[in-house]
């Protein structure tokens, strides 16, 4: 099935007092284009991030988020500068002996100055303990990222075959209007020979007969809507291909069309024809469009 290059994916993941949070990005671009931001921690391992992201992905602008956080639902692990407490301890004391205090420092003083806790990090400081725990995280991501992808590319999916059937349907009527075509000019071309042969002029009639076979068979579109509804056929076979890199391939085969429907308005000199491919060209132009959007 098709797979479209925009889309999201996130995942997070909670373990030993800490939580990791991935986001991923995807929008449009020719090849596969990978952005990643890690904290300091992780930095290390950018290279196994993109690999996994690439491994996944053929083509799209992919941006990779990585973040850290400390569990919120459990007490901040909290340590004591002791250089700050006897700090505040001997200021105190001091303060004591100046405004000749009798009662003696407390617990409870040197309490009020926060300063003397500290928030401990240390858990966060041993990255061969995190990036199992992220690695798992990002594989999620890129998971459901693939997923978002999938579904949009099946969205588009329905739009192109809804548009190749009605590329069919007035292809058919080309082909009505064409058979009618080549009989008219047929009729045209030998009256004209009847008009000559009435005439006192000399003439050769097989050379005439030979110009209307040429003739028809320059006007003769038969072989272009035969390649053209090919290429419809193969376009809905690759719509259902399960393999991915399908934009490439419908992109070719896109440009097949157009240059059917370009000779076919070029050879027909049919005004209800021309008028028919400008509404085919319309719909391919539409087609262009959502295509850029295909892995």
């Amino acid at each position: 099935m098709l797979e479209s290059m925009t889309g999201y994916g996130s995942a997070e993941r909670s373990e030993k007092g800490m939580k990791v949070l991935v986001e991923l990005r995807s929008v449009n671009n020719r090849f596969a284009e990978i952005g990643v931001k890690l904290p300091r921690q992780l930095l290390s391992w950018e290279l196994e991030v993109r690999e996994l992201i690439r491994a996944s992905f053929q083509r799209g602008k992919i941006s990779a988020f990585v973040q850290l956080q400390l569990e919120e639902a459990e007490a901040l692990p909290v340590t004591v500068n002791p250089s700050k407490v006897r700090g505040y301890k001997a200021l105190l004391e001091t303060v004591r002996r100046e405004a000749e205090i009798e009662a003696p420092v407390t617990l409870d003083h040197v309490l009020r100055f926060s300063e003397i806790f500290e928030p401990d990090h240390t858990i966060l400081e041993h990255p061969d303990e995190i990036w199992p725990i992220a690695q798992s995280a990002l594989i999620e991501a890129i998971g459901n990222l693939k997923e978002m992808r999938r579904k949009e590319g099946e969205e588009l999916a329905i739009d192109f075959l809804s548009r190749i059937d009605e590329i069919e349907r007035t292809l058919k009527e080309i082909k009505e209007i064409a058979a009618g075509n080549l009989e008219t000019i047929r009729k045209r071309l030998a009256s004209k020979i009847s008009a000559i042969a009435g005439c006192d002029v000399e003439y050769s009639k097989d050379r005439l007969e030979m110009e209307i076979v040429m003739a028809a068979e320059r006007l003769d579109i038969t072989e272009e809507c035969i390649r053209f509804s090919s290429h419809n056929k193969f376009f809905i076979e690759e719509l259902n291909n399960s393999s991915s890199g399908s934009g490439r391939k419908l992109n070719f085969l896109l440009q097949e069309q157009l240059r059917e429907a370009n000779t076919i308005a070029s050879k027909s000199q049919n005004a209800d024809i021309s008028q028919k491919v400008v509404h085919i060209k319309e719909e391919l132009e539409k087609v262009r469009e959502q295509l850029q959007n295909i892995e």
